[in-house]
C-alpha cells in the first residue's frame, strides 16, 4: 500500500513537472496572441484554486475574494508607479497585502457559519471597493490606476540566450514561475494534515471541535493564505496590463472567479484550473460570434448544475473510471 501511494505520488510530480515545462516552451513555440492569453489564464487559475481552498477545501463559501486581488493589485501598482520600488518587492508587497485585507476580514468573517460567513466576505468586499472607488487622491477613483510601468526583464533573454523575445514573452515566464510556486504552496498544505483538518471542517465543524481542532484559527490561517496567493495574482495581472481598476475588486468579479472555480470542481485540486482556462476560452470564441455571452453562460452553468454537479474535473474522473471498469 506504501508503495502504491508513493508511486501515486511520483506520477503526479513527473506529471506537474511535465506540465511545467510543456508551458515554460509556449513562449518560445506560440504567436503574441496565445501567450498573452495564457498568461492571464494562468493568474486567474491561481486565482480561482486560491478560492478552492475556502470554498473547495474548508466550506466556506466567500463572495468577496476579488477584494484580496484588488488590494494586491492595487499596492503592487503604486509601489511601482509612486514609489518606484523593484518589481519583485512590489509583488511580495501585493501577496502580502492581499493576506492582510484577508487577515481583517477573517478575522470577523470566521465567527460566523453558512450564509452570515457569505454575506460578511460580500460585506467586507464592498468596504473595500468603496475605499477604492472614492480614494481619488492615492486610486484614481473610478478611473482607477493606469499607466503602471513595466518592469525591466530583458535579463531573462539574455539568460535564456533569446534576443529576440519581447517583454510579454519574459514576463510569462515570470508568471509561470510565481504561478507555479503558488500551486505547490497549495498542493502541500492540502496533502498535509492541515488539509486533513480543513476537509473535516468541511464535513462537520462541530464534531472537529469535540475532536480538539480549533477550527477558527484554522479558517483563520487558510483564509489569509488564499488571501495572500490572491494577492500575489492581482500584482501580476496589474502589472501585465498596466493597469487596476475598482472592478478588479467588485462583487462581481468575486461571483465570476466562484463560477470557475464551480465549473471545474470544487473540492478537486486542479478543477477551478481547468474551470478557469475553459471558461475564459468559451468567453473568446462565443464574444467573437455573438453579444449574448451570459445568455450562454447562464445556460452552461444550468446544464452543469443539473447535470454535472462535480464540475468538470467530476465528469473527467467518471469517464476515466468508466474506461478502467471496461
Amino acid at each position: 500500500m506504501a508503495v502504491k501511494t508513493l508511486d501515486n505520488k511520483r506520477n503526479r510530480l513527473l506529471m506537474a513537472t511535465a506540465l511545467f515545462l510543456g508551458l515554460g516552451a509556449v513562449p518560445f513555440f506560440a504567436p503574441p496572441f496565445y501567450v498573452v492569453f495564457l498568461n492571464d489564464a494562468l493568474i486567474i487559475a491561481c486565482l480561482s484554486m486560491s478560492l478552492n481552498l475556502l470554498v473547495g477545501y474548508t466550506g466556506l463559501i466567500s463572495f468577496g475574494h476579488a477584494a484580496y486581488f484588488g488590494l494586491g493589485a492595487y499596492a503592487c501598482g503604486l509601489l511601482l508607479k509612486s514609489a518606484g520600488l523593484p518589481f519583485g518587492v512590489s509583488l511580495v508587497a501585493a501577496g502580502a497585502f492581499g493576506g492582510l485585507g484577508a487577515a481583517v476580514a477573517g478575522f470577523f468573517c470566521v465567527r460566523l457559519n453558512r450564509v452570515y460567513f457569505s454575506m460578511l466576505t460580500l460585506a467586507f468586499s464592498l468596504i473595500f471597493w468603496a475605499i477604492c472607488f472614492r480614494w481619488n487622491d492615492l486610486t484614481g477613483g473610478d478611473q482607477g490606476l493606469s499607466g503602471i510601468p513595466y518592469p525591466n526583464l530583458t535579463w531573462i533573454s539574455q539568460m535564456i540566450g533569446r534576443p529576440d523575445f519581447s517583454s510579454a514573452q519574459s514576463y510569462y515566464l515570470v508568471s509561470l514561475v510565481v504561478v507555479a510556486i503558488c500551486i505547490a504552496a497549495m498542493w502541500i498544505i492540502v496533502s498535509s494534515p492541515v488539509g486533513l483538518m480543513l476537509r473535516t471542517i468541511r464535513e462537520n465543524e462541530q464534531r472537529s471541535t469535540f475532536i480538539g481542532v480549533e477550527t477558527r484559527r484554522v479558517k483563520l490561517a487558510i483564509f489569509i493564505v488564499a488571501g495572500t496567493i490572491a494577492g500575489l495574482a492581482g500584482g501580476l495581472f496589474a502589472v501585465f496590463n498596466r493597469g487596476v481598476y475598482p472592478d478588479f475588486m467588485y462583487w462581481t468579479k468575486s461571483a465570476e472567479i466562484l463560477i470557475m472555480a464551480l465549473f471545474g470542481g470544487i473540492g478537486s485540486f486542479w478543477g477551478p484550473a481547468i474551470g478557469s482556462l475553459t471558461l475564459l476560452l468559451l468567453h473568446q470564441e462565443t464574444v467573437a460570434l455573438t453579444e449574448y455571452w451570459s445568455f450562454a453562460l447562464g445556460v452552461i452553468l444550468l446544464v452543469l448544475t443539473l447535470r454535472f454537479p462535480s464540475g468538470l474535473w467530476g465528469l473527467f474522473e467518471r469517464f476515466t473510471n468508466t474506461r478502467r471498469s471496461k
